[in-house]
């Protein structure tokens, strides 16, 4: 039986719960892919998924969906692996997000890479949204945390949310994962045991919410 495992780790009325859910992923890249792998395969398979771009060989180290499926759209390329989804081929932008409607979704799950539309998102929605940082640099796992974006650090483009959710006068609670690691470089590198690890955190956060709101 498919979901067998779920079912025994979390109980029948959970299972149903995640069964019921709706939920938004904003990026599917190489946080995003696997948080998508993760809820799909525990039952949490009314999933919209949004994102703009197309597969590039160096997603390839990284990004699940990315192997055969060079110069493909993202999101049609994971809407064949994960059937029941719901692709938007889409760019990010407040506009997008101001004009979106979101009231019908459980959580909203932001693995968005660019500071403008992640800052609004959050402003606007903060009560369901559900937010990572970006996995790249950094080699260790162990590191990734969930806690408050007040508290975060040695995290340079949570620093830039930080700052302009400040800048901005939110200071409203809000949790975020990140990685405490210091970065190993400058360029944007990347190794799947982390950005990964990220997603799966993410979807981690998603299911303990969806059990305790119901």
């Amino acid at each position: 039986m498919r979901y067998d495992r779920t079912k025994k780790l979390f109980g029948n009325e959970n299972f149903q719960k995640f069964q019921n859910a709706k939920i938004i992923l904003l990026g599917v890249g190489g946080v995003g892919s696997f948080a998508l792998d993760a809820l799909y395969r525990t039952g949490i398979t009314n999933i919209t998924i949004v994102d703009f771009d197309i597969y590039e060989e160096s997603n390839l180290n990284r990004q699940m969906g990315s192997e055969g499926n060079i110069g493909e759209v993202k999101v049609d390329a994971l809407a064949k692996k994960y059937p029941k989804v719901t692709p938007i081929h889409v760019k990010i932008t407040k506009e997008w997000i101001d004009n979106f409607d979101f009231s019908s979704y459980d959580y909203i799950l932001d693995a968005i890479d660019d500071v403008t539309p992640k800052v609004h998102l959050i402003k606007k929605y903060f009560t369901k949204v559900i937010s990572t940082s970006g996995g790249a640099k950094r080699i260790d796992p162990s590191k990734i945390e969930y806690k408050s974006i007040w508290d975060t650090y040695n995290d340079p483009f949570i620093r830039k949310i930080r700052t302009e959710l400040k800048a901005q006068g939110f200071k409203k609670k809000f949790k975020v994962v990140f990685s405490s690691e210091e970065p190993k470089c400058i360029e944007k590198g990347s190794f799947e045991g982390v950005t990964g690890s990220f997603g799966l955190m993410m979807a981690s956060i998603t299911v303990q919410k969806l059990i305790k709101k119901y």
